[in-house]
């Protein structure tokens, strides 16, 4: 029987990630307010706030696969999620370039059956990020597509920001938002295999 699949975030990069990967799912946006939550590294924090997202989506679905993720950069200790403005891009392109820093995105895929939450399982995958250095011009174009605005970190692989990235070092879906290789170990502790999920595409 094929379980339906849903993303319980709104990032449209997630749900490319999965309908490359041959799986369609419903997309039901949590609306947690990230800012109350808070914890004491930046790992535990995207594990915690994927919890929040995928609980908060579990309590509409009756039968379902639910999939949590939150992603934040990891730079001198502090966790950096999205800039509020341009200023703080700006500022955050500032410390980061010529630098490196971590890339942790949480993931919670939780078994709902009948209403409730039959299993729970929490992951984190991280990768590291080696900056470039922008030109003041390149920059200043690049926060004006308000791009660095929209992702966490400022940043993005697969768009305009992969243009000022020099390499990583990890799985790349870590970096833009979702670990196909981590969902996959998620999903065979469930006794579930990927291609099982693959004709709901």
């Amino acid at each position: 029987m094929i379980r339906r699949f849903v993303l319980a975030s709104a990032s449209p990069a997630r749900r490319r990630i999965l309908e490359l990967a041959g799986l369609r799912a419903d997309v039901l946006v949590s609306g947690v307010d990230e800012s109350v939550i808070s914890a004491a590294t930046t790992t535990e924090l995207t594990a915690k706030l994927a919890n929040a997202k995928a609980d908060a989506v579990a309590g509409r679905v009756h039968e379902a696969l639910v999939l949590g993720c939150d992603s934040m950069l990891e730079f001198d200790g502090q966790p950096y999620g999205k800039p509020a403005n341009a200023r703080e891009a700006r500022a955050r392109w500032t410390e980061l370039a010529g630098q490196s820093g971590i890339l942790h995105t949480g993931h919670c895929l939780l078994d709902v059956h009948e209403g409730y939450v039959r299993k729970r399982l929490t992951a984190v995958g991280s990768t590291t990020v080696h900056f470039g250095r922008p030109t003041e011009t390149e920059l200043a174009a690049y926060l004006a597509s308000g791009e660095p605005m929209q992702v966490a970190g400022a940043f993005t692989l697969d768009g305009l920001g992969g243009w000022f990235i020099e390499r990583i070092d990890g799985d790349h879906g870590t970096v833009l938002g979702l670990s196909l290789p981590l969902v996959r170990q998620m999903l065979a502790e469930l006794d579930v295999s990927p291609i099982e999920l693959w004709a709901s595409a």
